[in-house]
């Protein structure tokens, strides 16, 4: 379903030029109907948290993904600028979601000690629809046209997203008989009833604020290395061709970061985790300010590793904090502070370059990124060593 999901956003990228010629779009006109379907995708995450809560996740996560669908649908067969904006802002509310409710799913699933793993694994499956649907949508426009391309990928999201709707159940989950020495295991937290802890569910306050801190500075690192890395390269002498390949090679490090990392968290603990992937990336966005371009790649493949790869640890961290009655609200809330943090973020650095030069900026970002290990520390819950 992640993957799904993922893909009927990833999936419009290839199209837009497409439409911009058949609709005579500006360059601001293709960025403001991108901006509306992502942007809107990401304002309610807490809502969409509260919903699966009451429909439960499995239910929440079909009706989501065939919003998106449908709205994708709708898309295809309208001819007007403003309508395609309206339509793509409609269609992006219903991703709102995919993320909390799936990650507080797994989570649940997995309350023995494997749940960074699961998140991991949930988190790369997302990459995977990334990478996949601007192929699918690309070779079906290439025969169809931008608007079967669309169609193609929209109306086979919607039909798997009713069969998952209708086939796949949602379990009864039951809370795992604690550990002989909870206190030694990092996923164990001593929570008391949801009724106690208030309308969040947040049994341990303090750390839950660090975490979301955390994930804030963690997604405003990656949101601003990512919108300057291009003048970075630019800078050392890159061409766009060279400059699409160190993006490919990004990502590509970033999908086994993701995939990986979580294992890494359930075997060390988040907290380590947490530290050291932090500190590598500031080392890496620091040593690509000194690097040659021919060894930029050598940069690039531990930078997108704990780039991309830290969230599914900083993910599977929610749970420790969190009833899990109460989880979907919780990740609402992480990923909304995450997502405002990676828009905003690129601006304020953004100012700063200007003022300062680019390479005083990216520095900057090094340095603010390190200050998150030893702030990942009071992340830890009271009789915790990891």
């Amino acid at each position: 379903m992640h993957a799904v999901n993922d893909a009927l956003f990833a999936g419009l990228y290839p199209l837009l030029p497409l439409i911009a010629v058949d609709l005579s779009l500006s360059y601001g006109e293709v960025g403001a109907i991108k901006t509306a379907f992502s942007g809107a995708s990401a304002v309610l995450q807490v809502p969409g948290g509260l919903l699966a809560e009451r429909w439960g996740e499995q239910l929440a996560l079909a009706l989501g993904t065939s919003w998106v669908a449908a709205g994708l649908i709708g898309l295809a067969l309208v001819s007007s600028f403003w309508l395609v904006l309206v339509i793509a802002a409609l269609a992006g509310l219903g991703g709102n979601i995919q993320h909390p409710a799936a990650a507080s799913f797994v989570s649940r699933l997995f309350e023995d000690g494997r749940r960074g793993t699961a998140i991991g694994t949930l988190n790369f499956a997302g990459d995977l629809g990334k990478m996949l649907a601007p192929a699918i949508a690309g070779t079906a426009a290439l025969a169809l046209g931008w608007r079967g391309g669309l169609l193609t990928l929209a109306v086979s999201s919607l039909a798997f997203a009713v069969l998952y709707g209708l086939l796949v159940p949602q379990p009864t989950l039951t809370q795992p008989e604690p550990a002989p020495d909870s206190s030694a295991d990092p996923t164990s937290t001593d929570m008391a009833p949801p009724a106690a802890l208030g309308r969040w569910g947040i049994a341990h306050p303090g750390p839950f604020i660090a975490l979301l801190v955390v994930g804030m500075l963690d997604s405003a690192a990656r949101g601003t290395a990512l919108t300057f890395l291009p003048f970075v390269l630019a800078d050392h002498g890159a061409d766009p061709s060279t400059t699409s390949i160190s993006f490919a090679v990004l990502f590509a490090a970033g999908a086994a970061g993701k995939f990986l990392c979580g294992p890494f968290g359930d075997r060390y603990g988040a907290v380590l985790t947490i530290a050291l992937s932090e500190l590598l990336t500031a080392g890496s966005l620091a040593g690509l300010l000194v690097t040659p371009l021919v060894f930029a790649p050598l940069v690039l493949l531990p930078l997108g590793f704990v780039l991309n790869g830290t969230s599914s640890v900083l993910y599977a961290a929610v749970a420790d904090h969190v009833a899990p009655e109460r989880r979907s609200r919780g990740y609402g809330l992480y990923y909304t502070g995450g997502q405002v943090a990676s828009a905003v973020a690129p601006i304020l650095y953004g100012l700063l370059a200007d003022q300062t030069g680019l390479n005083t900026a990216y520095l900057t970002l090094a340095v603010v990124t390190g200050l998150i290990a030893p702030l990942s520390l009071t992340m830890r819950t009271v009789g915790s060593r990891r």
